[in-house]
């Protein structure tokens, strides 16, 4: 691989490692926007499209986390980052987990939020039918599980979807990597122990009212590893409470 992912930018460029940011499932870079805006002033940052998302659609290789990890790595080499601040939501956490333990050099500091791989359960029913979902009709019930109880999602977030979704061969896509994922009912896991022994800071930001991944699953990680659990929150901390993330993603380049 030659060509880096899409990505947006925010912030100038600089000596300093930027940030970049990786999505979850069925989501794109566009989800970060709030996020790189509040942190402009402080670090230049990369938002990808990891591999059958966004405008990444036609990459070719789609599936599990693992092979995004790749292209994910292939693109800092692309781009000329050597050196990067790292933050991953949800699959996007996965994938950030797999980069930092392949190649801890390349990782300045490591923000995972509600990441995947950090225990078997997942809503895995609610992830396929997300993936099949094509009419905002369909799509806007099951979007409203990746919310806190009092947090519905953005207004129009569900049309932007389905408008999203008319384009051919999108669905298939989210369904292959949903297949590549799962292992069944249950999501295929990364090495938390190792992310514990990294030679970086690490951060994991939770909301205790996600509905896709317990929180839970960020329990008895290493003393090394800091948590951050949010009352009231569901499976999009960055979406839902982007404020608080933005500053806690600040805390950690200041720490680094």
């Amino acid at each position: 691989m030659t060509a880096a992912l899409p990505f947006i930018a925010h912030g100038e460029a600089g000596d300093r490692p930027p940030i970049v940011f990786l999505h979850g499932f069925a989501g794109d870079g566009l989800g970060w926007a709030n996020v790189q805006l509040a942190l402009a002033r402080r670090r230049r940052s990369l938002a990808f499209d990891l591999p059958g998302h966004g405008r990444a659609l036609a990459w070719p290789e789609v599936g599990h986390a693992g092979l995004a990890a790749k292209a994910v790595t292939a693109s800092l080499d692309a781009l000329d980052l050597p050196r990067v601040h790292l933050v991953g939501h949800s699959m996007g956490g996965a994938v950030a987990s797999l980069i930092a333990l392949r190649a801890p050099e390349r990782i300045a500091s490591l923000t995972l939020v509600a990441p995947g791989g950090f225990g078997p359960e997942i809503a895995h029913r609610t992830l396929r039918a997300f993936a099949a979902a094509r009419r905002e009709a369909e799509i806007a019930p099951l979007l409203d599980q990746f919310f806190g109880f009092d947090r519905p999602p953005p207004r129009r977030m569900a049309a932007q979807i389905a408008l999203a979704r008319d384009e051919p061969g999108r669905c298939e896509a989210l369904a292959v990597v949903a297949d590549a994922i799962l292992d069944g009912t249950r999501q295929k896991t990364v090495d938390r122990a190792a992310l514990g022994d990294l030679p970086v800071p690490v951060k994991v930001i939770w909301g205790l009212q996600d509905r896709i991944l317990p929180c839970r699953q960020a329990d008895g990680l290493a003393g090394t590893i800091a948590v951050h659990r949010f009352e009231g929150v569901g499976h999009m901390p960055h979406l839902e409470a982007h404020q608080a993330v933005a500053r806690l993603i600040g805390e950690q380049i200041a720490a680094a």
